[in-house]
């Protein structure tokens, strides 16, 4: 007596759930790398960052439900089924795809912008121009504990340079070179984040020097002690940091500023 052909019939691999196993896994890796590593700073606002922690956990549990699906079906008769649903491509491609991205993202190290990003979303213009407006003008911080971000703000409410004349300074920042500033001048700049890299701004202070500007190359990291003054740069009166000291740094764990 001949059995059922379902009884004959050995369940198949599940290649399909196994690819999408492997994706959401790597996926969940990649994320739960840029939390650990701390390089999810250099990509998302601080206040936003539990949204990936969130995403990577998620992954991790839906790989480990499909894993536990494949599994099943292996110990289960082959049973054919009509697709529930039409797709715009295989789902085998698909998955192939959304493997590729997590798997790039996964070998990458993300960095922070640089100069040649700050020069094109507009550097020298930033001096008076923040997207993070206060409410008031209210002098509570002490003028040596502003970071560039601070100061930046003070003069959006209050454009006056002169009202800052001969107050003390230490910002860090990193090194850029407008190409039509004397080359007795460098900015010394920082990123704004309000959401994520894809919004991220520069905003920068003018450092007028005493020693040649070659000796401060492009995109290090200086810590800028000195006192503020007014100059004319760029045909217009403008805050400037008459340092005392200039101190090379390492670049911050969390280069942008909020």
């Amino acid at each position: 007596m001949n059995r059922p052909a379902a009884a004959r019939r050995r369940p198949r691999l599940p290649w399909r759930d196994l690819l999408d196993v492997i994706a959401l896994a790597t996926w969940s890796a990649m994320l739960l790398r840029y939390w650990i590593t701390g390089k999810l700073l250099i990509l998302l606002h601080p206040d936003y960052a539990w949204l990936s922690h969130s995403a990577a956990i998620a992954l991790l549990l839906l790989a480990a439900f499909k894993l536990f699906q494949a599994v099943l079906r292996l110990t289960q008769p082959l049973v054919q089924t009509q697709p529930s649903h039409v797709t715009l491509l295989p789902p085998q491609l698909s998955s192939a795809l959304l493997l590729a991205v997590a798997v790039f993202g996964l070998i990458y190290t993300p960095r922070a912008f640089a100069s040649d990003t700050a020069l094109q979303r507009g550097i020298t213009d930033t001096l008076t121009m923040t997207r993070s407006q206060p409410q008031r003008f209210v002098r509570q911080t002490a003028s040596e504990e502003r970071t560039i971000i601070d100061w930046v703000r003070q003069l959006n409410v209050y454009p006056e340079p002169d009202a800052y004349t001969n107050q003390d300074v230490r910002v860090q920042g990193f090194v850029i070179r407008p190409p039509d500033w004397p080359s007795d001048y460098l900015m010394i700049s920082r990123f704004v984040l309000t959401c994520c890299a894809a919004d991220a701004y520069p905003v920068g202070l003018p450092v007028k020097l005493t020693a040649p500007q070659a000796d401060y190359k492009t995109d290090s990291w200086l810590e800028v002690t000195g006192k503020m003054a007014t100059d004319t740069l760029d045909g217009k009166r403008q805050l400037v940091i008459d340092p005392t000291q200039l101190t090379p740094i390492p670049e911050p764990k969390n280069p942008y500023q909020y």
